[in-house]
């Protein structure tokens, strides 16, 4: 008998018998009996090293020939190279630039290109031998022209598109200094000696600055330069002219080898790279310029053929980064008048050199400038020119030079040429900013499914695609926004996509026989509409053609079961929905085929999107969301108010009055979201709004964001307004805790030895001073000798009251040196960036610099922005633990739900909180003036109760205090202890507190007991005017929003919450001072810019003052499920990593408490330094042994299962039976041994894997209370964040390594687990990977096979350091040996329990006792399972399928453990049938739901 996932596999691989074959899915059997591993053996492999032949160059010449360079099939080969490291190994060691063929340098740059593709290190390898890479990029650059003298290259187009691509990589990689060095003079100034002279001293005369540098470069070279360096500096205009000379030799019609095309699409690509950073673009964009690359290339013929149209694409983007809005000399952004100016000052020259050239076109020379910046003017007016004339316009603008001579003959002079270059150089450009404007932000079916525009199929990498990139620099602030809107909307496309192919085929649209549709299935997330109305257009608004707003009723019926109609009917206000027009042709009963294209098998027409405004009542109206309960509707017909987008209308109406269908009157399917999935109408909004908006990012972070100067320019010690003094509160525990924390200080402190208790007020004597002073007096200061000393100054928290509760809290975490530095930076002005590693408590850092914030500057406001509502709530029930004034906190969002605390802090919880906080104030100051004898109604508001301090508390303070000075001088403290018992005058009102009030042993400690009293009291009274607004507001929204405005100094929300809420916080005003990122790795890059623009600018200046980000940029980055934007256009790349990469000085913590040392040792080799921190070797559960089992971690080699080793029932849907069968015996074993279920977590790599060991455990054990569910079977990447005890991993791959090969996924993996990691895979795969060598190496120095210690009970007192006995321990074999071994002592468990259970007569006895009433089955389920209670530890989630059991109590029987799992063929195929079965954890509906690719 067969699993659904195997029957589905094989099922799979007949309907499709030669699937399409992915780039580097190279199994391990093809890899090992290959003649390239032979090879490999015998030259470079690290395993055979001692073995090794002498270099052979001849080696090289045939791998090159056989397997590299011969087509398609060349693919696999090179990928299997790669893996065998013949490029680290072999190829680099060897490479001397004399010696080396061609075949060689080619060899190593397709070794490097196919590095990129799989997204691994490249740079290190090159950089063991430093010196060789100058040779060996000037032979690349060679390799990419023909030689001197010659029209033909040596190198086929094919080579020369890969030398393209490792040129491109280089030039994107400019964070390395050895690319650096290179690639900079290659687009320096002196790459103009290749323009036409009058160009030359045309541009140099707009830009004197440039001119200096100009002639000392021609001082330099007095002599003539050597021709080395004029090859130079001539290779980006020879490249371009020999692209031209290619481009131009494609025909209009016939045959044409696709090698032209990918190397005229690569051109591009690498052009658009250079012209989008500002470094290469600066001088590049002229040379550009005066190549005329792009008039030429819309000339060409491949723009016209089929073939061309990705290159059109790309030739698109490059027209709008050449044109692009900045200034090249200073790099500032040009706005639109900026660029309106510019243009028109072409076209006044067009017209100078009209007005002087030619009398016959005095019309255009004389008219305004409006009339003529068209291109149909411009061809009318150019139209009567030949070419003489045209060549004369251009020569007197300097675009082309008088004559094709040498050196200038490639330049094209013919009259449909000039007359092009000169129309498309003065036609008006549209505004970029407009055409956003006016563009729908809902996706339509003409978007989604454009292959082109959203590639949907695995991407390889070996294609370029016409999208946008996000690499380390950006030109402006405008480009930065423009690139992720792009991306961030294509991205939410291609979700889109999937939801709505999912939706609609699970509805089984069928034709009926009258031609309409009928639905044969059903579909949680869509509906069939009942009837659908456009019932408003508003009038546009001034200036704009669309529609102001555009409103529509939809009605469904929801005959659908009671949690699913509950989710429709809370549908919240802004959620986006699609609306789906489908006219299906086929008949009744056809079969949906997941296989075969959606759109013609639905017969889907069109898709909108709409906004839902609110669910309507039975009068029509839309019922509001607020604190009340919504309205309970009868029957079950909704409808919904929902606003349609206004441009796409404008369009909708434009089309139809062109003769098109109107869309509005054929929807037929509403379609919901899953609400986290869905914020992306609300994040384009806000991008879009920034974009129209004037950014203003404050200056000290403005270059730094765009990836320019000095990278530590952000950082504390350079900030001008750096503190010198700060206040650590309770950062430390003691003095010593303090002198530990700065080794490289030397520390000052005057106190006496008993008095250097925390708090410490320290001062940083290497701080300069802040003070006024003319600028020789500050060069003096510059000079001076800077000691690194710290003076340290005790000081002590003033005293809030007499009773215990008043006492503040305290932090109890002894701070590592590198957490002080960290706190230390997050206290002051500027960025600061702290890589926490795993265990490095980055979230206990981030608390206290919060604290210390809110303590020192009172007045500043600070949020909090994480990635998820776990990391938001774990970091927010830390703060609730220091010493934070409750009323100052508030969190946004729908997390506050999962907070542990009964306390709400959500903005309604907040207000409620403030109001019930005012009448226990209020109450207070009612007992206060009974206390004083005070009449009237004094604490009746806040405002009464104002007046009652100030005329009443304070005059008596201020008597008190009169008198208490005359006593000063009183020696006799027993009677001055008295004296103030029977003065002061607030005694009554502290006869709650620890009596006697006053004891102390001089006239100071009583004078600050009573002043500590008395501000007890002042507190009340500031906290009731602080709360007085909340008198005169009226209404529960005025009063959240005053919260958020002026209450609350810590505000936290998760980075989607304020990319969606921005624009409603902006305009409550909201402000703040300080932000804090948690997770700042794993926050897509706009998300984590959008934070810092949350306030309008105040005075055009950004109050913003700090800003920490703290995260781990080696662990997993943003998820983005499409491969396209995932590898091509780098949109994992996180902001944190990118400021990492641009050298941002960071802190990194260094001291784990995670993970036992041995566990820690398998990922801290990532990082610069990570030691353990003392408690890992001190703690009981440390040095323990893990029961049962004979290491603390440990490799276990996993072969195939019946000749089956991983499967692949859907495309990327891997599994692995052997592994999940292995994987959950081991489970079994550790709880029968006693391990809680809840310490025990299941990882895997990928969500195929995961489906089927949720199935094997519901098979195996899941509904026995002896054993159960472990705390989490899930992915490594759904884990990064989490922990716990034991972790057991399944690595699942047995042909290729996959996506394990991130190193970054590999130490998520590694760090998960505190006490034991055991790791089931294919260990001859994964140990020849270059990547995990590091971590497999130590993994393989245990033994292979799984190690038990069966004479083991949970817990143990073995220790770790005790020696392992053969008698005591058990070797496993193989997954079948130990499902036998669980077996058995399962079997010998239930022995043991047997006798502990009533009997069936004792079951009858107990029931018969029992009461028969209904509300007491809980009582008879408890007798039932009292016996059970200790072992059963079973989340409460998975209990469901034990509760019939349980209503019928019986007699105790074994669940029998099988080695197979027996799944009835009758069920499957009736479970086959069914349109959609609602059973989660099947493998099978799993599979069937994924169809986003696993490897994402």
């Amino acid at each position: 008998m067969k699993r659904r996932s195997q029957t589905q596999a094989q099922t799979a691989k007949e309907a499709n018998k030669k699937p399409k074959e992915k780039a580097g899915a190279l199994t391990l059997a093809q890899f090992s009996s290959d003649v390239i591993w032979q090879l490999a053996s015998k030259y470079w492999s690290p395993e055979s090293k001692s073995e090794h032949l002498p270099y052979n160059g001849d080696i090289i010449e045939r791998i090159y020939a056989d397997e590299m360079s011969s087509g398609k099939a060349s693919a696999r080969r090179i990928n299997m190279l790669e893996f065998s490291q013949y490029l680290e190994q072999y190829l680099w060691p060897n490479y001397n630039r004399e010696k080396a063929t061609h075949a060689h340098l080619m060899s190593i740059v397709i070794m490097a290109n196919e590095k990129f593709r799989e997204r691994v290190e490249v740079w290190n390898v090159f950089e063991q031998l430093p010196d060789q890479y100058p040779a060996f990029f000037r032979h690349v650059l060679e390799s990419c022209l023909p030689a001197p003298g010659t029209s033909e290259n040596k190198s086929t187009l094919r080579e020369r598109t890969a030398l393209l691509m490792f040129l491109n990589h280089c030039f994107n990689s400019m964070e390395i200094e050895l690319c650096r060095e290179q690639a900079k003079r290659l687009v320096s100034l002196s790459m103009w000696h290749c323009l036409q002279p009058r160009r030359r001293e045309q541009e140099l005369r707009d830009v004197p600055e440039w001119r200096k540098y100009w002639k000392r470069l021609q001082k330099k070279e007095k002599d003539s330069p050597k021709p080395d360096v004029m090859w130079e500096r001539h290779f980006m205009q020879n490249l371009i002219i020999d692209f031209l000379r290619i481009l131009e030799r494609i025909p209009a019609k016939g045959e044409l080898n696709s090698n032209v095309v990918h190397y005229c699409e690569r051109f591009l690509e690498f052009i658009i790279d250079l012209e989008a950073l500002l470094p290469t673009r600066r001088f590049f964009n002229t040379v550009l310029d005066d190549c005329h690359l792009i008039v030429r290339a819309l000339m060409s013929p491949l723009v016209q053929r089929e073939e061309g149209k990705l290159f059109g694409q790309l030739l698109d983007m490059l027209k709008f980064y050449t044109r692009f809005e900045i200034n090249d000399v200073t790099g500032n952004s040009l706005t639109d008048h900026d660029m309106t100016q510019l243009h028109y000052k072409k076209i006044t020259s067009l017209q100078r050199a009209m007005f002087a050239k030619f009398s016959s076109l005095r019309v255009f020379a004389l008219s305004n400038v409006a009339t003529v910046d068209n291109r149909e003017s411009l061809e009318k007016h150019f139209g009567s020119l030949d070419a003489d004339g045209l060549k004369q316009i251009a020569s007197f603008l300097n675009l082309v030079p008088d004559e094709a001579v040498e050196p200038f003959q490639w330049h094209r002079l013919d009259e449909d040429f000039l007359r092009e270059l000169l129309i498309t150089r003065h036609e008006k450009r549209c505004s970029q900013l407009e055409a956003l404007n006016e563009m729908p932000l809902y996706p339509t079916e003409q978007i989604i499914w454009d292959e082109n525009v959203v590639p949907s199929e695995y991407y390889t990498g070996d294609t370029c695609l016409a999208l946008p990139k996000l690499n380390l620099q950006f030109l402006t602030l405008h480009d930065y926004l423009l690139r992720n809107f792009n991306l961030f909307r294509l991205e939410s496309t291609y979700e889109i996509r999937q939801d709505i192919e999912d939706a609609v085929s699970r509805m089984l649209p069928w034709q009926s026989e009258d031609g309409d549709v009928v639905f044969g299935g059903w579909a949680r997330m869509a509906l069939p509409i009942a009837s659908f109305a456009v019932v408003e257009v508003a009038k546009p608004h001034l200036g704009e053609k669309k529609p102001s707003r555009v409103r529509a009723d939809v009605g469904v019926t929801l005959s659908v079961r009671r949690e699913i109609k509950d989710e429709w009917e809370n549908l919240r206000k802004h959620d986006v929905c699609f609306l789906i027009t489908v006219k299906p042709t086929q008949p009744y009963g056809t079969k949906y085929n997941p296989r075969e294209p959606f759109i013609p098998q639905v017969g889907l027409v069109s898709v909108r999107g709409c906004e839902v405004e609110g669910m309507l009542d039975a009068n029509g109206r839309v019922i509001e969301d607020g604190p009340e309960p919504r309205p309970q509707l009868p029957g079950e017909q909704r409808n919904y108010r929902v606003w349609l987008d206004s441009n796409q209308y404008r369009m909708d109406m434009d089309d139809l009055q062109d003769g098109s269908d109107d869309v509005y009157e054929s929807f037929n399917i509403l379609m919901r979201r899953k609400p986290k999935e869905n914020n992306f109408k609300a994040v384009l909004e806000t991008i879009r709004h920034l974009m129209n908006t004037e950014c203003v990012v404050p200056p000290w972070l403005h270059d730094i964001l765009l990836g320019y100067g000095d990278p530590a320019a952000a950082h504390y010690s350079n900030m001008p307004n750096q503190e010198r003094t700060l206040e650590f509160n309770d950062t430390f525990l003691d003095y010593d805790h303090l002198q530990a924390s700065f080794p490289d200080y030397e520390l000052k402190c005057e106190a006496a030895e008993g008095n250097k208790e925390p708090p410490y007020r320290l001062i940083f004597e290497d701080v300069p001073e802040q003070r006024d002073s003319d600028a020789e007096e500050e060069e003096e200061a510059k000079h001076q000798a800077v000691t690194k000393s710290i003076t340290v100054q005790p000081y002590k928290y003033e005293a809030r009251g007499p009773y215990p509760s008043d006492k503040p809290k305290q932090n109890c975490i002894r701070f590592t040196p590198t957490q002080i530095e960290a706190i230390r930076a997050g206290m002051q002005p500027g960025l600061t960036l702290v890589v926490g590693p795993p265990g490095t408590g980055k979230t206990d850092v981030a608390v206290q610099i919060i604290s210390n914030i809110y303590h020192n500057q009172p007045n500043q406001r600070t949020l909090i922005v994480t990635h998820s509502n776990q990391a938001l709530n774990q970091l927010f029930e830390k703060i609730m633990a220091l010493d934070i004034d409750e009323r100052h906190l508030l969190r946004l969002g729908h997390g506050e739900e999962a907070l542990e605390t009964e306390k709400d802090y959500s903005r309604y919880g907040r207000v409620n909180y403030v109001l019930a906080k005012r009448m226990d104030l209020l109450s207070q100051v009612q007992r206060l003036q009974e206390a004083v004898g005070v009449s009237g109604d004094n604490a009746y508001t806040c405002e009464t109760a104002g007046y009652f301090y100030l005329y009443n508390v304070m005059a008596r303070w201020e008597k008190f205090q009169s008198q208490m000075d005359a006593h000063r001088e009183e020696s006799d403290m027993g009677k001055l202890s008295q004296l103030f018992e029977t003065e002061f005058p607030f005694g009554k009102f502290f006869a709650d507190a620890p009596q006697p009030l006053f004891k102390a042993t001089s006239f100071d400690d009583l004078m600050g007991i009573a002043e500590s009293n008395f501000r007890y009291i002042s507190d009340i009274f500031t906290e009731l005017e602080e709360f007085r607004a909340f008198e005169l507001l009226r209404t529960g929204l005025d009063r959240s929003k005053y919260l958020l405005v002026k209450e609350a100094k810590i505000i936290a929300m998760t980075c989607t919450h304020a990319a969606l809420k921005r624009k409603e916080l902006v305009n409550l005003g909201f402000r703040y001072d300080n932000i804090l990122m948690e997770e700042s790795a794993q926050i897509l890059e706009i998300e984590t810019f959008i934070p810092l623009l949350l306030q309008n600018p105040l005075d055009g200046l950004n109050r913003l003052k700090r800003w920490i980000m703290i995260g781990d940029h080696h662990q997993l980055p943003p998820v983005i499920k499409n491969m396209a934007f995932q590898k091509y256009s780098n949109m994992e790349q996180s902001l944190f990593t990118r400021l990492v990469r641009l050298g941002v000085p960071t802190v990194d913590l260094d001291g784990q408490g995670r993970a036992r040392s041995s566990i820690c040792s398998l990922y801290k080799w990532r990082y610069k330094k990570l030691a353990d921190l003392q408690h890992i070797f001190e703690h009981d559960e440390y040095k323990k042994a893990n029961a049962g089992l004979a290491y603390d971690y440990q490799l276990i080699n996993v072969e195939d299962f019946k000749g089956v080793g991983e499967s692949e029932p859907n495309p990327f849907f891997y599994q692995n039976l052997a592994e999940a069968e292995y994987i959950v015996a081991l489970y079994m074993y550790m709880r029968l041994l006693g391990y809680p279920a809840a310490k025990i977590s299941i990882l895997t790599t990928y969500n195929g894997q995961k489906h089927l060991i949720r199935d094997v455990i519901n098979a195996r054990c899941g509904n026995n209370p002896l054993i159960g569910w472990p705390h989490k079977i899930t992915t490594v990447d759904k884990y990064q964040g989490q922990q716990n005890d034991y972790i057991l991993i399944s690595l699942v791959r047995t042909k290729a390594v996959g996506h394990l090969r991130d190193v970054r996924r590999l130490v998520v993996a590694m760090s998960r687990a505190r006490l034991g990691l055991y790791i089931f895979g294919r260990v001859s795969l994964f140990k020849n990977c270059l990547e995990l060598q590091q971590t497999f190496k130590l993994l393989m120095q245990r033994p292979l096979k799984l190690r038990l210690v069966s004479s083991d009970e949970y817990p143990t007192n073995r220790l770790t350091s005790d020696p392992l006995t053969d008698d005591g321990s058990k070797t496993v074999e193989n997954m079948s040996e130990m499902a036998e071994f669980v077996y058995k002592l399962y079997m010998n468990k239930m022995e043991q329990l047997k006798d502990k259970l009533p009997t069936e007569e004792e079951m009858r006895a107990l029931r018969r006792q029992l009461p028969t009433e209904d509300d007491d089955e809980n009582d008879e389920e408890d007798a039932v399972d009292s016996n059970v209670a200790e072992i059963n530890e079973e989340p409460p989630q998975k209990r469901v399928a034990n509760e019939k059991a349980k209503k019928t109590p019986e007699a105790f029987k074994p669940t029998p453990i099988l080695n197979e799992i027996n799944v009835d063929e009758a069920e499957v195929e009736q479970q086959k049938q069914e349109p959609e079965t609602v059973k989660e954890t099947s493998t099978q509906q799993a599979a069937e739901e994924t169809t986003t690719m696993d490897e994402s």
